[in-house]
């Protein structure tokens, strides 16, 4: 073969590559216009040259783009779908590496029914995977050797394992299960929208105790004292779901309305007897919340100019909310006060302040460190709310509060007859 026939083929097969990655004038392509003459031959038809003048005709160039094409097309899928499995394999490591999802409790005597809520984390696990973008799994890092992935109390059967992801869609999404057999099943999740997203967090709370007393919490957890402050409207779309679980509509008592104001006027809200509410309302609620979420940042314009204002105002929901979640006391009673401590600022709350003196753990009554209702049982007689109203954080929920943490799902049973106490 000729240098030129050489040069020749190199330039016809790498042309489409070259046209993909070139402004529409590159080199050895040229459009002409009848009539018109830059020193070369007019020409109603895109040719390819080689330094000799050899010419290949458009439809032996289409030929070969459309040899081309497809192998490039197929790498480029070859290369998605490996990046895919990785991200799969990476996010069921980090979802596996403590045996989640688990089949039995730390109370090996119990049933394999006693795990109430991991329906509800395994169909989480399945829509984030395959709704969220880019999903990652960010690293709980080790504070000052203390591992916050997991912890276990053997001697008075409790175990608490987190993971944390993160999305295009989503800056931090986190998710605790806490099992300590028949005494307390809790699951925990907070969704906080990426920065350029000015919405609100999703908020998820489930607690059962004795398997007799329940209380679920599941909402969009305004981070403005107004709901026009954020981009779009969003209790209207949540209304029609809501009304259609009865189950759901439990309301705090007015005497605390001033309190939590922080709330949604269409969160679920539910204090019950029936397990069978779990199964039949709370996960098709629970799900149907959790994918209106993900529809409603999908379809909102991103904001960048937004993104220093919404990062504050998740700086001091944090921040509120550590100082304030009771769950300080149980983690404390369980796993010892540092790293009750490390928990909440560095995972919990991440974006929080610490305090000299680290937080000051409030353990309501009933919570020492085991069964939460050992104290007694705080719902028995009358109103369980009239003791004190779990949610309850004090002050301006707007200035920053995380509406769901002060009844964290961890502080024991947040129907204890006690108030979270105002700092």
């Amino acid at each position: 073969m000729k240098a030129q026939h050489l040069f020749l083929a190199i330039a016809s097969a790498a042309s489409p590559v070259v046209q993909g990655f070139s402004p529409s004038h590159a080199p050895f392509v040229t459009r002409t216009r009848p009539g018109e003459s830059h020193g070369v031959p007019t020409t109603t038809t895109t040719s390819l040259r080689d330094m000799e003048g050899d010419e290949i005709d458009i439809a032996s160039r289409r030929k070969l783009e459309a040899l081309l094409k497809p192998r490039i097309s197929l790498a480029d899928q070859l290369e998605q779908q490996q990046h895919r499995q990785q991200q799969e394999v990476s996010i069921e490591e980090a979802e596996a590496t403590r045996g989640m999802p688990w089949t039995e409790s730390i109370d090996a005597s119990l049933g394999d029914d006693a795990l109430l809520y991991m329906d509800f984390w395994k169909w989480q696990m399945e829509f984030m995977k395959e709704h969220l973008t880019d999903l990652r799994v960010e690293s709980i890092e080790p504070q000052d050797g203390m591992d916050f992935s997991y912890n276990e109390n053997a001697k008075k059967k409790a175990r608490i394992v987190n993971v944390c992801f993160s999305s295009k869609e989503y800056r931090k999404i986190r998710m605790t299960y806490y099992d300590a057999g028949t005494a307390t099943q809790v699951f925990n999740s907070v969704w906080y929208p990426s920065p350029e997203y000015n919405l609100p967090v999703l908020g998820i709370d489930l607690l059962a105790f004795n398997r007799k007393k329940y209380l679920a919490i599941v909402d969009f957890q305004p981070i403005h004292e107004k709901e026009v402050d954020h981009a779009v409207d969003f209790e209207k779309v949540l209304k029609p779901i809501k009304e259609s679980y009865d189950s759901l509509k439990g309301r705090m008592s007015s005497k605390f309305y001033d309190e939590t104001q922080f709330f949604s006027q269409q969160m679920l809200f539910a204090r019950f007897e029936d397990e069978g509410i779990v199964q039949k309302d709370l996960l098709p609620a629970f799900q149907e919340y959790v994918k209106t979420h993900v529809d409603m940042l999908k379809s909102t314009a991103p904001e960048p100019a937004k993104k220093r204002l919404v990062l504050e105002r998740h700086q001091e929901y944090d921040s509120y909310s550590a100082e304030r979640d009771p769950a300080t006391g149980l983690f404390a009673a369980m796993f010892g006060a540092d790293w009750a401590d490390g928990f909440v600022h560095d995972f919990l709350f991440s974006l929080s302040e610490k305090k000299e003196g680290g937080l000051a753990p409030f353990m309501p009554p009933g919570m020492g460190g085991g069964n939460p209702m050992a104290g007694g049982n705080p719902m028995a007689g009358g109103n369980p709310m009239a003791g004190g109203n779990p949610m309850a954080a004090g002050g301006n929920p707007h200035a920053g509060g995380n509406p769901i943490a002060a009844g964290n799902p961890m502080a024991g049973n947040p129907m204890a007859g006690a108030a979270v106490p105002s700092r």
